[in-house]
């Protein structure tokens, strides 16, 4: 259950059942249904156990979801129910990984209402499978090596080097060009972008 003081800090811990409360945030992310489809996703309430999301695109009852949310990284589930503009799915994890949920969603929870400074935005990390393809808008392509990646952007190893600002895809996410570097480019991705148009868009049908 939600806290109804919006101006206390707020806590997360096990209750009865091992059930978590869910806290009000504002996390974005991206989400992939059952059949490989990836859309961006905004969580507006969330606990180590389950999560409610805005997404453009609902899945079924029942079928597994895997998101990749900024601060938190991957967390996988299953869908529980829809609801206007997005879903509900529960959160499959190891107590160690919940509790670290909890003190991640603690922290953001509290965030603007202690002001608390601003992390780093976006862990960055090296993938497993470093090799893929750059495509630009007028369909030439390039093998290139991704140096690291985060949830906001890449640096990538390119023998070109597109103008700054040029849209780009890596394997299947949009991008944009930010920066140069001596071996290749710096992308952000367009992900964030694309979660205000839907954000916007479910607002209209709202009002």
């Amino acid at each position: 259950m939600l806290s109804d003081d919006l101006d206390s800090p707020r806590t997360l811990a096990f209750g009865q059942e091992n059930r978590f409360q869910r806290v009000k945030v504002s996390i974005l992310g991206r989400y992939m249904l059952a059949d490989r489809r990836e859309f961006p996703c905004q969580v507006l309430e969330m606990s180590p156990g389950d999560a409610f999301l805005i997404a453009p695109v609902s899945g079924a009852e029942g079928e597994r979801i895997i998101a990749y949310l900024d601060h938190l990284g991957r967390i996988e589930g299953t869908l529980q129910s829809h609801a206007d503009g997005g879903f509900t799915m529960d959160i499959s994890a190891t107590q160690r990984k919940r509790d670290k949920m909890a003190a991640q969603l603690t922290w953001l929870a509290n965030k603007d209402i202690l002001n608390l400074p601003e992390d780093r935005r976006h862990e960055r990390v090296v993938p497993d499978l470093r090799h893929s393809t750059v495509v630009l808008d007028d369909g030439r392509r390039y093998n290139c090596k991704i140096i690291d990646i985060s949830l906001s952007g890449a640096a990538v190893e390119l023998d070109v080097r597109p103008a700054m600002g040029t849209p780009i895809t890596i394997g299947r996410m949009r991008a944009r060009v930010v920066r140069h570097f001596q071996n290749g480019v710096a992308v952000e991705f367009a992900a964030a972008q694309e979660m205000l148009n839907v954000v916007q868009q479910n607002l209209r049908m709202m009002s």
